[in-house]
C-alpha cells in the first residue's frame, strides 16, 4: 500500500460524536466506502479500554485492507499490532518511539511550523498531520487557524505525506487538494458526527483521487489500469 494514498482521508474516531451508533458501526461504514486510514482516539479511555477498542478495529481494518493508527500510545498501538501511532507534541518524542518500534511500524506527528516538520521527519515520522486548516470546535487545543498558506509551507518543506487537519469539510478538502501540497486530510466531526459517514468520506477523498503515479501514466499511454 503507498502511504500517500491511503491518507487521502484518516478519519479519527470519536464515541460522542458517533452517538447513538457505535464507532466501530461508523468506521466499518467508512472502509466499506473506501477509507483506508483509521486513526483510534479516547482520551478518556485507560490503557486496558483502548486496547479492547483497538483489537476491535484491528479486525475490522485487517477485513478491508485499511491502516489502524493509535493516537497518543504507543504501548498500545504495539500491544494491538496496529500500523502505527500517531504522537502529539506533548507525547512520546519521535525518535523515541521510532527506536522503541519494530520495521515498518508507521509513525504520524503533528506540527504546523516548518522548521519543526524537517526535525521530525529526520527524526523518522512517516507523516505529519498539520492544522487547525480551518476553524474548528472539536479539539479545545487546536491552536490557531493556519489556512492553506500554513499547510502548504509545511507540506513544501519535507519529503514525507502531510495531511491537512481541523474544520477540515468537503468543500475545504477540494482546496486543501488544490493549494496546499498535501495528501489528504484527517477529520473528526466531519464524518463522525454525519447521519451518512461513508458519503462523506468519498466526498472527502475525491479531490485526492485514488490512482497511483503507475496508473496514470499507464492511462495516460491508452492502457488499462
Amino acid at each position: 500500500m503507498i502511504l500517500a494514498e491511503a491518507l487521502r482521508l484518516i478519519v479519527i474516531t470519536d464515541g460522542l460524536l458517533a452517538h447513538p451508533r457505535t464507532v466501530e458501526e461508523v468506521v466499518v461504514e467508512v472502509l466499506r466506502a473506501g477509507v483506508k486510514a483509521i486513526q483510534l482516539r479516547d482520551k478518556e479511555a485507560s490503557a486496558r479500554e483502548l486496547l479492547d477498542h483497538a483489537l476491535v478495529l484491528r479486525g475490522r481494518t485487517r477485513e478491508f485492507g485499511a491502516l489502524l493508527f493509535i493516537n497518543d500510545r504507543l504501548d498500545v498501538a504495539l500491544a494491538a499490532a496496529a500500523d502505527g501511532v500517531h504522537l502529539g507534541p506533548n507525547d512520546l518524542p519521535v525518535h523515541a518511539a521510532r527506536r522503541a518500534s519494530p520495521p515498518g511500524f508507521l509513525i504520524g506527528t503533528s506540527t504546523d511550523i516548518p522548521d519543526v516538520a524537517v526535525e521530525l521527519q529526520a527524526a523518522g515520522a512517516d507523516y505529519i498531520g498539520c492544522g487547525t486548516v480551518f476553524q474548528t470546535i472539536t479539539k479545545k487545543d487546536a491552536g490557531e487557524v493556519i489556512g492553506i498558506e500554513g499547510l502548504a509551507a509545511v507540506a513544501a518543506v519535507v519529503d514525507i505525506p502531510v495531511v491537512g487537519i481541523g474544520g477540515v469539510s468537503p468543500e475545504g478538502a477540494g482546496q486543501i487538494a488544490e493549494g496546499s501540497g498535501a495528501v489528504g486530510t484527517a477529520v473528526i466531526r466531519a464524518v463522525m458526527a454525519s447521519s451518512n459517514p461513508g458519503r462523506v468520506a468519498k466526498k472527502l477523498m475525491a479531490p485526492f483521487g485514488g490512482r497511483g503515479p503507475a496508473a496514470q501514466e499507464r492511462e495516460l499511454l491508452g492502457g488499462s489500469s
